[in-house]
């Protein structure tokens, strides 16, 4: 019997942390739980793609949007089951036996966020996503997800949009959303470099810039410079 999860990581310049990412899988695949690994990539100019055919990876490549590209992978993965993730997240050991008891029930499911930094600050801002994501379904692609295909493409698959695709695709998914008991480490550089409450503030405004029904290629503009 074939593994279940196809393993989907979109990349742009992502050789620093990439990695980090793949050698936290490792156990996954001790485990027998992961069938392939897709790299989607948005025209990366370093290491990436060495890295990522090394391990072994399916490469898919196209124009750089967080949408299009996660579209992508979903369409080259063979997996009954979906793994999200993103470059800058690694899974901390015994995530394999969370997500191995999630597979007996099809659904949507998350980790819970954890950055790469000690202090009050990157605890805050990791509890509020939290928070959020169980008091409103509302996870960010930093955290993950684990999904089997039929719940994926019965709530429409990640739109090909350049920002807020995961916001998207947890809305379409109506509260079906579920927390394992099992943390995603993701970097907290960018929080390093412009400000913890900058950043943070942020990200919410354009959160409810987006729900409040802003074009996304707008967001992705603003959120760029």
């Amino acid at each position: 019997m074939r593994a279940p999860i196809s393993v989907i990581i979109p990349t742009l310049n992502a050789a620093d942390q990439l990695p980090g990412c793949l050698s936290a899988l490792a156990e996954g695949l001790g485990e027998g739980l992961i069938r392939e690994l897709v790299i989607t990539d948005g025209g990366s100019g370093d290491t990436t793609l060495a890295l990522a055919e090394a391990a072994g990876a399916r490469i898919v490549t196209g124009p750089a949007s967080r949408g299009g590209q996660l579209r992508r992978g979903v369409d080259a993965a063979e997996g009954g089951w979906l793994l999200v993730l993103h470059a800058d997240t690694r899974l901390t050991p015994g995530w394999s036996a969370a997500v191995l008891a999630a597979l007996a029930t099809p659904g949507a499911y998350h980790f819970r966020l954890r950055f790469d930094a000690a202090g009050p600050a990157p605890a805050l801002v990791a509890g509020w996503a939290n928070l959020r994501a169980r008091l409103f379904g509302l996870p960010y692609g930093d955290q993950g997800l684990l999904i089997d295909r039929e719940s994926y493409e019965a709530a429409g698959g990640y739109p090909d949009i350049p920002l807020m695709e995961d916001v998207a695709l947890a809305r379409a998914l109506r509260g079906r959303l579920h927390g394992l008991p099992a943390i995603a480490v993701t970097s907290a550089a960018k929080y390093q470099r412009q400000g913890w409450l900058r950043r943070g503030a942020r990200n919410l405004v354009t959160l409810l810039r987006y729900l409040t029904g802003t074009d996304p290629e707008v967001l992705a503009r603003a959120y760029r410079r």
